[in-house]
C-alpha cells in the first residue's frame, strides 16, 4: 500500500514469506505429533523453521518455541520465569514504559513495581536494579527498545548487574530488525513485526534457565507451548526473519534517513514535540506530538490524504486513557502520531508526507480557532 506508514504496528508481508506460505500450505496441515507420513513431513517443516529462526537470532534451536501470537510469547516468557521462582518471590519489576502486554501479564500475576526513566523513554538503570534487589522479586522485565518512541533500552547493562534474578525481554519492536541484546533469560518476538504472517509469536528461553509453564500443560511437540502449530505460517515467519536479517543493515540505513527526514519536518512545526532518543533508537519509527490537535482527527486527516499512521492519544484508545509510555516520559500525550516506515517505503512517499503534514496540522488547529 502506497503511503503505509504504520509498519511499527505491523510490517507488510515480506515477499519471501508470501512465497513460502504459498508453497508450504499444501504440505504443513498435518499434526506434527503423529507418526504417519504427512505428520512426519509437517514435523520436518516445523523443525526446519526452528533451526532457521535460531540461526537468524543467534540462539540454539532448543531455545526457540512458536506461539499463537507475540502477546502469548510475552505472557509465557514472563510468567514462566515468575512461576519457576515462586519460592523466591512473586513480584515483577518492570520499566514503566513497557508494552501493555507486559503490564497486563505482570499485574494479572501478582504484585508489581514499575520504574520510571528519563525524558527519552530510557529506564532508570539504578532505580531498576535497586528495585530488583529487594526481597520477593521473581523477575525483572525490560524491553529491547520502546515500541512507541523507538528508544533502545540498556538490556545488556542491566543483565550484567542483576544478581540471581532472571530478566525477561520483550523484543517484539526490534527482533529481526536488530541483533538481540545480551543477557536476557527469556525473550519474545512477533512475526508480523518483521514481515511474517500474523498469528506467529517466538518465545526464547535460554538453556539452563528455570522456566515453568504458568498455564495448563498440553501434550504437544514443544512443552513450552499449547495447541496445534500453524506449520505453514511458522515456516513463512522463519523464512521472512532469515531474509530480514540478511538485508537489515541496508534497510536500516535507508529507513534511518527517511525517519530523520520526518523528524526534521515534525520538529519544524510550531508547538510540536518530537519524542524519543534522537540517536540511540530503532531506525524505522518516530513519534511526535502536536499541541492543540486531536490525535484521532490527525490520523483521519492524514488517512484522507493517503497516509496510514498510528496515534496513541486518549481519543484513539478504547479505555480513553492517554499513552502510558508518553505519560511516563513526561511528554505530551495527546495529538501524537507514530510514523513507522516499512521495508519498501520510498523517499518519494516520505517527501509527500512531510509536504502535507504542515497543511493538515494547520487545518485542524484552524478548526478549533487557533
Amino acid at each position: 500500500m502506497s503511503g503505509y506508514l504504520d509498519a511499527a504496528s505491523s510490517e507488510p508481508l515480506h515477499p519471501v514469506a508470501r512465497e513460502t506460505l504459498r508453497s508450504a500450505i499444501e504440505a504443513g496441515y498435518a499434526d506434527p505429533r503423529r507418526l504417519h507420513r504427512a505428520a512426519r513431513q509437517a514435523r520436518m517443516q516445523l523443525d526446519r523453521a526452528r533451526e532457521t529462526t535460531a540461526e537468524a537470532l543467534g540462539v540454539r534451536p532448543d531455545e526457540v518455541s512458536f506461539t499463537g501470537s507475540g502477546t502469548e510469547a510475552v505472557h509465557r516468557g514472563l510468567l514462566g520465569l515468575r512461576t519457576a521462582r515462586r519460592r523466591a518471590g512473586d513480584r515483577v519489576v518492570h520499566a514503566a514504559v513497557e508494552h501493555s502486554g507486559v503490564l497486563h501479564a505482570a499485574r494479572w500475576a501478582g504484585p508489581v513495581e514499575d520504574v520510571g526513566g528519563d525524558g527519552s523513554g530510557r529506564v532508570d538503570v539504578e532505580g531498576l536494579l535497586h528495585a530488583a534487589g529487594r526481597p520477593g522479586v521473581a523477575v525483572v522485565a525490560l524491553q529491547s527498545a520502546n515500541h512507541e518512541v523507538g528508544t533502545r533500552q540498556p538490556v545488556a547493562e542491566v543483565a550484567a548487574r542483576l544478581t540471581g534474578v532472571p530478566l525477561f525481554t520483550d523484543a517484539r519492536a526490534s527482533m529481526g530488525r536488530e541483533p538481540l541484546p545480551d543477557g536476557w533469560s527469556a525473550a519474545a518476538g512477533s512475526s508480523h513485526h518483521w514481515g511474517g504472517p500474523a498469528g506467529v509469536g517466538v518465545l526464547l528461553v535460554r538453556k539452563g534457565v528455570r522456566w515453568t509453564s504458568p498455564f495448563p500443560p498440553d501434550d504437544r511437540v514443544d512443552e513450552r507451548t499449547t495447541g496445534h502449530e500453524d506449520v505453514p505460517a511458522v515456516l513463512a515467519a522463519a523464512a521472512a526473519l532469515q531474509a530480514v536479517v540478511a538485508e537489515r543493515d541496508e534497510v536500516a540505513a535507508r529507513q534511518r534517513r527517511l525517519v530523520d527526514r520526518v523528524r526534521a519536518a515534525a520538529a519544524a512545526l510550531p508547538d510540536t514535540e518530537v519524542v524519543g532518543d534522537p540517536v540511540d533508537r530503532l531506525p524505522h519509527l518516530v513519534t511526535f506530538s502536536c499541541l492543540y490537535v486531536d490525535g484521532e482527527a490527525l490520523v483521519h486527516a492524514l488517512d484522507a490524504r493517503g497516509f496510514a499512521v498510528a496515534s496513541g492519544s486518549a481519543c484513539t484508545s478504547s479505555t480513553l486513557e492517554p499513552s502510558h509510555v508518553l505519560a511516563a516520559m513526561g511528554a505530551l500525550t495527546h495529538g501524537n502520531v507514530r510514523v513507522g516506515v516499512a521495508r519498501d517505503t520510498t523517499a518519494d512517499e516520505v517527501e509527500r508526507f512531510v509536504a502535507v503534514l504542515p497543511e493538515v496540522v494547520a487545518g485542524l488547529r484552524a478548526e478549533v480557532g487557533l
